[in-house]
């Protein structure tokens, strides 16, 4: 059996056939991990997802040479797949590193979780080529992931990074137009970066975003955003080093900005007054601040780019610990005026029913 992919390249357009009868060799994790990594481009996977399930699978590849057990899939059966989940379970952080000294502490939960997802998605996708008859995960269970408590920053958080951004520099100008967006939208730090200044609408406030899987949406722009935005690229926005890759924010030398630039920048800052500052928790703060605006849960969903609502329902959890304060503003009996019928005897109707004369006013 044999897998047919095209795709497009520089060059134009590719062809490329990967063997996948069921043989000793084809089925070998190593190769067979080439012919994923051509589907999921093909399918429009994110890098980040193809770059996470081929590190679990190396990761899976190494303990299986480890153990010397055999790396055809046809022989990693359940209890095989199990010992994985242990080992990683009982893993030290960093231990393969070749800078890193001795380390205490085992991979996190959340961690494990993230290895056996990725490799849940591999083996999903064995199925579907018909490469695998039974998939494996159908009777392994993956451990969960712990459950997080998501706090968003504080209004003094906020005040404080704002306070130590210095918009009159060319750095401060760009840094405070992304800090802005990050609460006014929430984007992922990986959408920040590819934020294209032809998919930028300023007269409209209008910002297209790119999210996982391709999937395109627009994003609102308040108009303190707006006007940081306009500023930027009218007076600090430096040339693009490649006229081609025409990216909204870009480094002093006009290279685009990574993810690893973002964290840099927010950490920077952090330091000055003492809060760590990260782009995931500033999309959970829009998000909260959202609904506690007015914010209904089906415009939270379109700008965040979930696919679904169950995400969403975290942050409207999240956001319902204001009930309590909400409820005693705007009660609905504590708002109404009791004066009309305080003094106003109740009064029968023909069927003796008590009758409760009032006047709202």
């Amino acid at each position: 059996m044999g897998i047919t992919i095209y795709g497009t390249c520089s060059g134009g357009i590719y062809m490329s056939t990967i063997t996948l009868s069921k043989t000793e060799t084809s089925r070998k994790l190593d190769k067979l991990l080439e012919g994923y990594q051509f589907c999921a481009r093909s399918e429009g996977k994110s890098e980040n997802t193809i770059t996470l399930t081929t590190i679990a699978v190396n990761q899976l590849i190494d303990y299986l040479a480890a153990e010397k057990l055999s790396t055809d899939v046809a022989d990693i059966d359940a209890l095989v797949m199990r010992k994985f989940i242990t080992h990683l379970q009982q893993r030290r952080v960093f231990y393969h590193h070749p800078f890193a000294g001795k380390q205490n502490q085992c991979l996190t939960k959340g961690a494990v979780n993230d290895y056996m997802r990725s490799l849940s998605a591999f083996w999903a996708w064995l199925f579907r080529e018909e490469i695998i008859d039974i998939n494996v995960f159908t009777k392994v269970k993956i451990p969960k992931a712990p459950h997080r408590i998501i706090v968003p920053y504080f209004t003094e958080q906020i005040d404080a990074l704002l306070a130590v951004v210095d918009g009159r520099t060319s750095v401060g100008c760009r840094d405070l137009a992304i800090v802005l967006l990050l609460l006014d939208d929430g984007p992922r730090a990986s959408e920040l970066c590819q934020f294209e200044l032809e998919n930028l609408d300023l007269n409209q406030r209008l910002l297209k975003a790119k999210g996982k899987g391709d999937k395109e949406r627009i994003l609102p722009l308040g108009t303190k955003t707006q006007r940081a935005i306009w500023k930027y690229i009218e007076h600090s926005r430096p040339e693009p080093a490649n006229p081609r890759a025409n990216y909204l924010f870009l480094t002093r030398d006009g290279q685009q900005l990574t993810r690893r630039h973002i964290g840099t920048i927010l950490k920077r800052y952090g330091e000055k007054v003492g809060v760590k500052y990260s782009p995931h928790r500033f999309r959970h703060t829009f998000a909260i601040n959202f609904l506690r605006n007015g914010g209904d849960v089906f415009s939270l969903q379109r700008i965040l780019g979930h696919t679904t609502l169950d995400t969403v329902r975290i942050y409207v959890n999240l956001a319902n610990i204001d009930i309590q304060d909400a409820h005693r503003r705007c009660s609905p009996v504590d708002n109404l005026s009791f004066k009309s019928f305080r003094n106003k005897p109740a009064a029968k109707n023909k069927k003796n029913t008590i009758v409760l004369i009032s006047k709202i006013n």
